[in-house]
């Protein structure tokens, strides 16, 4: 349901205070009673995610004295547009007021607001959002942190279903960085994290929570009027209502139509996360230098090829394969292990690692394995439906143009290989 501006207050310059001092108030009026949203952009000067001890600065929010919860500004000193929930509230004046918080802000981490604009939605998918509160072995490392919330709203058997999802900025346990990179196309997180069944009336029928072991299991609180208090639990950021921790995100819901793409689309339509995850790899050391081994760390995610492809495996795993012009050999995605190929079916994202300084102008064929399933005894299939695109990363990490797309379908047998030749 797409949003009206109730206010807008744009500064004719931006409010710096000295950062252990940083206090300002922003009102703002509501016609009527409903969920309100925060439009706040910032910026926090003398501050890098990817260096450790200059991370960020947090913004600590309170609405007509109540709360408080936090903004983590990740950005950095780019001024960013972070949109937050405020909750329910009634009609009639309001006062927003945003503190710097010294306690886990870094050091010299300074506080910027340019411009602030609150809107006002009646609509389900921000009433039933979840809020997030830090995984408590997290609060304070700037790790795993809630980048975009996203909600897909579907029709399953007559019935409403919102599903949101998290974009984390990494994960500090489960898959390993090479294996994510290999598999899911990306360091980030995503995670699927509550699903919620609606009555005709839009009010919650039943509700669900991805928990521990990535077990679905029905969630009956806490919540806050519709919003189920959810927090991370493990080092892969499954969840559960065992809060609060020290620190609480109120991220508001963007709604997102997956059906013809993969998850990671989200990513380039934020492409802000992209620069944030390869900014926390940098600082949690989990990068090496090009074309080394190093246990389970990665390349700089520039060195990749990034594709996104729809397909469907039978008795199979499916790796991407990519040569260089000029070049005979092929570099795989899965770097010749069979846990590294992808198994699932759909809409996938994988990356193939490639020498450093290859531009675009160099890739001369893409294309994929197909790799019997573990265990498998008799021959498989491969299907490549489509595939949507194939891109580079470029300056501040964003992604380039896509180089190549075809939607034609090709089966490949296990134990062959098909590759498609690029212009």
């Amino acid at each position: 349901m797409k949003l009206f501006e109730l206010s807008t207050m744009q500064l004719s310059c931006c409010l710096l205070f000295a950062a252990s001092a940083f206090s300002q108030t922003f009102p703002f009026t509501l016609p009527q009673t409903g969920e309100a949203i925060a439009v706040l952009e910032m910026a926090a000067p003398n501050t890098n995610w990817s260096l450790a001890g200059k991370e960020a600065a947090m913004a600590q929010v309170q609405v007509d004295g109540a709360g408080p919860f936090q903004i983590i500004l990740f950005a950095g000193p780019q001024a960013f547009q972070y949109r937050v929930l405020l909750g329910e509230l009634p009609a009639g004046p309001h006062h927003l007021k945003i503190t710097r918080n010294a306690i886990y802000s870094s050091k010299d981490a300074e506080l910027t607001v340019k411009s602030a604009k609150f809107e006002q939605s009646n609509g389900i998918v921000e009433r039933h959002a979840p809020m997030l509160y830090e995984r408590k072995s997290a609060v304070g490392l700037y790790t795993d942190i809630p980048l975009v919330l996203y909600c897909e709203q579907k029709r399953v058997e007559g019935e409403t279903v919102l599903e949101y999802t998290v974009i984390f900025s990494n994960e500090d346990g489960g898959t390993s960085t090479r294996g994510l990179m290999a598999r899911w196309g990306r360091t980030t997180d995503i995670e699927f994290v509550y699903r919620v069944v609606l009555d005709p009336q839009g009010s919650r029928k039943s509700a669900m929570i991805q928990g521990r072991g990535h077990n679905e299991g029905a969630f009956a609180g806490p919540f806050e009027g519709d919003h189920p208090m959810l927090m991370p639990v493990t080092q892969n950021n499954m969840v559960a209502g065992e809060g609060p921790s020290a620190v609480r995100y109120q991220p508001a819901p963007v709604v997102v139509d997956l059906t013809a793409a993969s998850r990671e689309l989200v990513m380039d339509q934020h492409p802000i996360t992209w620069r944030v995850m390869a900014e926390e790899l940098i600082r949690e050391n989990k990068l090496r230098p090009p074309g080394k081994v190093d246990g389970e760390k990665i390349s700089d995610p520039r060195h990749y090829i990034f594709i996104e492809a729809k397909i469907k495996n039978q008795r199979s795993r499916t790796a991407a394969i990519v040569r260089l012009k000029d070049k005979p050999e092929f570099y795989m995605a899965n770097l010749g292990r069979n846990d590294l190929a992808i198994e699932r079916d759909g809409w996938i994202r994988t990356t193939v690692e490639l020498p450093a300084g290859v531009t675009a102008e160099q890739i001369g064929e893409i294309g994929f394995q197909c790799l019997a399933a573990d265990r498998e005894k008799e021959a498989g299939v491969c299907q490549v439906d489509r595939v949507a695109k194939v891109f580079l990363l470029g300056r501040g990490y964003l992604p380039g143009p896509s180089l190549f797309k075809q939607s034609t379908t090709v089966t490949i047998p296990t134990g062959q290989m098909h590759s498609w030749t690029l212009k």
